[in-house]
């Protein structure tokens, strides 16, 4: 384990050992693999490598534990969740240090917020109910629409958002009746295998596994014939191989991918003051988030004061080590991303785009820095347009017409999220309506809810999360047709 400062060892830190958890036991591995700190390109400890049988061994557990723990009634379950809650609430700092550590996030903007918002979405959806529907009720018989759990359920989360992204995917499972197996991404396992670890004191055994590993041990997942579902955060083309891998066994999917979101800022907007929201927008988690602004598009009214103020107001941000209370945008969180990022700076030098803030990578500098860097009207077909960036790049673009703007918007392969800004609220609401994604925030940004359903349009996903209709897609619907 890395060495920590005072400082930081003032605030609580988890030592380990890491273990896998399966049918209620810390299990330890045969092998293990590195897990690097961000902020340093070290070390940060060592994870289990879960075996192929260790996967089975979970998924058998799960089964195996799935008949008594679908029995259960809602109510008996949200006991099991809250007190989950309340022993993740115990263990809080410790999880939230430990995230900016093998994530890199800011501790105090970000890391602790994320760990505090999936212990509340725990709580929320332990609330929750999918009641019976009575569909007919007449003088010859009555037909209930029932919601049944599916079984095992196979979770495969992402490295950008660890914590909150896997225990979104927890809550609405387990409340439904189904079991899951979680494997976390090999980039940020250890917040996962700790949340896993404080599972086994308090839930049922064979309820909530952890199987840690290599990209392997997906496949083997998405294929396991004792897997009824996949919910699946990450890449689309790694949601692509996921498709074609449960097709096999006719799986039920959710799949949140990859997205390349548009903001429009409208003519009419108060662009000053919602600089900030903008910039966060783009920014935050150092870019890497599936619905962050990868695409700003700005009236050419009010294009270079806006570009000018944007650039002020993000030259005020430190870059660094997010245990660093100073430190507002932290590192890229691993080394394949950083190159890609690398990737993105290097073909906007090749292609003389103008770059007003940033884009210059200190090659002296220990960790996977990639400072704010903000590129000015590059063209609609380059690479910074059209693909995603993930990173902490953002390009404001000038448009005239907004009919055109839309258009340009649309035309991506991804749809995901957007966001439209303007004072003419109606105007505004009639611009995202014509938006192909499948959530549009208007004046507003990353405003999430446990009855807010999300989910991607085209590449961007298939399935909903959040929201009642994410939680039916936890069950099965059953028609019972009773004669009277």
């Amino acid at each position: 384990m890395t060495t920590v400062s005072a400082k930081q060892a003032a605030t609580s830190l988890f030592e380990g050992p890491y273990y896998l958890s399966i049918a209620g036991k810390l299990v330890d591995a045969t092998a293990s693999f590195d897990v690097m700190n961000p902020a340093t390109g070290q070390v940060l400890a060592k994870a289990p490598s879960g075996s192929p049988q260790q996967l089975d061994d979970a998924v058998a557990a799960a089964k195996s534990a799935f008949k008594t723990w679908s029995a259960l009634s809602y109510d008996e379950r949200e006991h099991y969740l809250v007190a989950y809650a309340d022993a993740l609430q115990a263990h809080r700092d410790e999880l939230a240090v430990l995230l900016t550590l093998e994530q890199g996030k800011p501790l105090k903007t970000m890391a602790e917020p994320e760990v505090d918002q999936a212990i509340s979405w725990i709580r929320q959806i332990a609330a929750r109910r999918i009641p019976v529907e009575v569909l007919e009720d007449n003088d010859s018989h009555t037909v209930e629409l029932h919601h049944t759990p599916l079984g095992v359920v196979g979770a495969i989360t992402p490295w950008n958002f660890p914590v909150l992204l896997a225990l979104w995917k927890v809550a609405p499972a387990l409340l439904t009746g189904n079991t899951m197996v979680i494997k976390p991404s090999p980039f940020t396992p250890l917040t996962t295998l700790r949340f896993g670890q404080i599972a086994q004191s308090v839930l049922p055994a064979g309820v909530l596994s952890v199987v840690s590993g290599g990209n392997e041990l997906g496949p083997q997942m998405t294929a396991h014939p004792d897997i009824a579902k996949i919910s699946f955060t990450g890449s689309t083309e790694t949601g692509k191989h996921v498709i074609r891998s449960a097709a096999g066994t006719v799986k039920r999917l959710t799949l949140e991918m990859g997205g390349n979101d548009a903001a429009i800022v409208l003519p009419d907007a108060d662009w000053k003051s919602v600089i900030p929201q903008l910039f966060w927008g783009a920014i935050g988690n150092s870019g890497q988030w599936c619905v962050g602004i990868k695409r700003l598009y700005v009236h050419r009214s009010h294009h270079e004061a806006f570009v000018s103020a944007f650039v002020e107001y993000a030259g005020q941000q430190k870059l660094g080590d997010g245990l660093d209370p100073e430190v507002t945008v932290g590192p890229v969180q691993n080394k394949m991303q950083f190159d890609k990022v690398r990737e993105f700076l290097d073909d906007i030098k090749a292609n003389g785009q103008r770059i007003v803030l940033g884009g210059e990578v200190d090659e002296n500098r220990a960790g996977y820095f990639i400072p704010v860097t903000v590129v000015d009207n590059p063209p609609e077909d380059s690479k910074i347009v059209q693909e995603e960036q993930f990173g902490p790049i953002v390009p404001i673009i000038v448009y005239d017409d907004v009919d055109d703007v839309i258009e340009r918007a649309n035309d991506s392969p991804y749809g995901l999220g957007g966001s439209v800004w303007g004072r003419d609220t109606r105007a505004a609401v009639a611009v995202a309506n014509r938006l192909e994604t499948g959530m549009v925030w208007v004046n507003e940004m990353h405003t999430q809810g446990v009855d807010i359903p999300f989910g991607g349009h085209k590449q961007s996903g298939v399935g909903t999360e959040g929201g009642h209709e994410g939680r039916l897609l936890f069950t099965n619907p059953k028609t019972i047709l009773i004669k009277k």
